[in-house]
Order: structure tokens, then C-alpha cells, then sequence
């Protein structure tokens, strides 16, 4: 809750008016507009959203993809940055709540946006593990090669979640839980 205070102050933002989502549906972030004239500004600001989404897994995705333009960031991307934290500014009162529980379950999503980054046509996977109810991994990134269809998209972001997942058994295993 501080933290997310003190991003809005920094952005100028303290009596911001909420929003219901972290990033509009469809955006297309890319580097073609005006320049954004305060880009330590941008950096400290993202980076800020960035620690945030260790306990805000909600916000992964959108700040997943203000960050790729840390380099340099147009008004577009200021935009959404400001977006986020109006959204965070709405549901300061949300986060991670772990459940005493006594099952021990591994549940894995995952989904990927085929081609969605409109420079280099790669696509974004995401995957959130569960073990019971709780949420316990979580990722929101850019595949690191092309695909060729939306089926081989989706196939990488499966592989991903395996991955975690495979290594979150192996974990559990050598704790000698069931």
C-alpha cells in the first residue's frame, strides 16, 4: 500500500481517479509517436511497478509490456504507465493471500498473444501456478523466437508453464510432502 502511494506521488498522481483495469484491452504499444520528455521519470516509475508485481501478480502483463520500452519512452507508453497506477490507486486493497491447506495439488494456466509485439512479431506467454489455492509462480514475458502460428505460441507457453511446474514437483518431492 506505501509503495504504491509513493509511486503515485512521484508521478504527480496522488488524487488520481481509478481505473478498473491495469491496460486497455487490444493496446499497441509501439515507438513511433511523440517523445516522452521525463524518461528518469518513465525508468523510476516502472522500475517502482516492476517490485510491485512480486505481491501483484494482476499488473504482470501490463507492466511486462511498458517495460520494453525503457529505452525510450514515448508519451503513448507514459500513458500507460499512468493507467497502471490508476488502477493500483482503485485496488489498494488487493494482493496475495495465502490459505492454510492441506492440499497439495499443482494447477498451471497459461495463454500467449500470437505476434502481438507489432517490430518484431513475437509473442507474449503468460502462466500463473497454483499449489491448492494459493498462487505460488508467476510470469508475464516476450517468447525469445518468432512463431510461426498461434497453435506453436500457445505450444511455448505450455512448455513454460511445464517447466515451472516440473520444477515446483521436484521441489515439493524433496520437502517429502504429498
Amino acid at each position: 500500500m506505501k509503495h504504491v502511494k509513493d509511486l503515485l506521488k512521484r508521478a504527480d498522481m496522488a488524487d488520481a481517479r481509478a481505473m478498473p483495469t491495469p491496460m486497455m484491452s487490444g493496446l499497441r504499444l509501439d515507438a513511433s509517436r511523440a517523445v516522452f520528455d521525463r524518461p528518469t521519470l518513465y525508468r523510476s516509475v516502472v522500475g517502482g511497478l516492476q517490485y510491485a508485481t512480486i505481491t501483484r501478480p494482476d499488473i504482470a502483463y501490463a507492466v511486462n509490456k511498458v517495460s520494453q520500452f525503457l529505452h525510450s519512452p514515448l508519451e503513448q507508453h507514459w500513458k500507460a504507465v499512468k493507467r497502471i497506477l490508476r488502477y493500483l490507486a482503485g485496488t489498494t486493497n488487493m494482493g496475495l493471500e495465502f490459505h492454510k491447506s492441506e492440499d497439495f495439488r499443482i494447477l498451471a494456466f497459461c495463454d500467449s498473444d500470437w505476434a502481438a509485439d507489432p517490430v518484431y512479431r513475437k509473442s507474449t506467454t503468460g502462466y500463473c501456478v497454483f499449489l491448492g489455492s494459493n498462487i505460488i509462480s508467476w510470469s508475464s514475458r516476450k517468447q525469445v523466437s518468432v512463431s510461426r502460428s498461434n497453435t506453436e505460441a500457445e505450444f511455448r507457453a505450455v512448455a513454460d508453464a511445464m517447466t515451472d511446474t516440473m520444477w515446483l514437483q521436484k521441489l515439493i518431492s524433496e520437502m517429502h510432502l504429498p
